[in-house]
């Protein structure tokens, strides 16, 4: 179970890592995303502010399965509001935010198994 939680941790840090660079740099991508979902550009550095402190609190899990359970129930609900802002406006464009979830989840789950309930 260990080797699970902590493979399925490093991806989640990863992923969501990476994600969160891009929109802290100012990449075109998530500004086009924003602009397609109606959402204005001013939030793009706070939704990257999210992503960046769920995966500090993914990658501090291990040590803090507290911390580590609310960052990936945090990221969880971060991608289901992701998913539904892309069906809102009609893109059916989701499976990059299905894999997101399906790794927040994943931690989820993995975590609390390792480490029971917190």
């Amino acid at each position: 179970m260990l080797a699970a939680y902590v493979t399925v941790t490093v991806l989640g840090v990863l992923f969501n890592g990476a994600a969160a660079v891009t929109y802290l740099i100012g990449h075109d991508y998530p500004k086009t995303q924003a602009d397609m979902k109606g959402i204005p550009r001013t939030y793009v550095p706070v939704l990257g502010s999210l992503l960046a402190a769920g995966t500090v609190g993914l990658a501090a899990g291990p040590a803090v399965p507290l911390l580590g359970t609310l960052a990936a129930c945090g990221l969880v609900l971060y991608f289901v509001g992701a998913i539904i802002a892309h069906l809102r406006v009609g893109s059916r464009n989701i499976v990059g935010g299905l894999v997101f979830l399906a790794t927040a989840a994943a931690v989820l789950v993995l975590g609390i198994a390792h480490h029971g309930a917190v």
